[in-house]
């Protein structure tokens, strides 16, 4: 805890600041894990924004008054604190069946993304086609098989 020689000022910051280390940990931004019946791992992901502000006056009262100490206080202290936490889901982080996942949120997902997550999708099906031509032959194959590949 704060000392008490110091500024009031002080005191406010260091009791805000406490408060909002005891609201936010690691399990705030990544989630605790969730097991499916089917073994697959889903892990929420969030993104986690702050805002604090403290602020503080030293002003002398219109008249000076006679302290609890015996002396003249000459100076009054007034000051407060706020803090505002946000918290918004991000993705879910999806673990099973030999692969890791990112599933965003937003329907507004990037394209690159959507791109990346197709291509080994994309390289089995092609390469279970061209396995498929060469097992049946080129003489065998119709032309709707070969139009099937995607």
């Amino acid at each position: 805890m704060a000392e008490q020689n110091n500024h009031p000022l002080q005191g406010l910051m260091y009791s805000s600041m406490q408060s909002i280390k005891e609201m936010i940990d690691v399990n705030t931004i990544v989630g605790d894990a969730v097991e499916t019946n089917d073994g697959t791992i889903i892990i929420p992901i969030s993104k986690v924004g702050v805002g604090f502000a403290v602020g503080g006056t030293d002003y002398k009262p219109f008249r000076a008054t006679k302290s609890e100490h015996g002396g003249d206080d000459k100076s009054n202290f007034g000051g407060g604190t706020g803090a505002g936490v946000s918290i918004n889901p991000v993705a879910f982080m999806v673990v099973g069946n030999g692969q890791i996942r990112l599933i965003p949120v937003s329907p507004e997902a990037n394209t690159y993304d959507k791109l990346l997550d197709f291509i080994p999708e994309a390289i089995d099906r092609v390469t279970a086609s061209v396995k498929k031509l060469r097992n049946k032959g080129d003489d065998e194959t119709s032309p709707k098989e070969s139009a099937d590949i995607f």
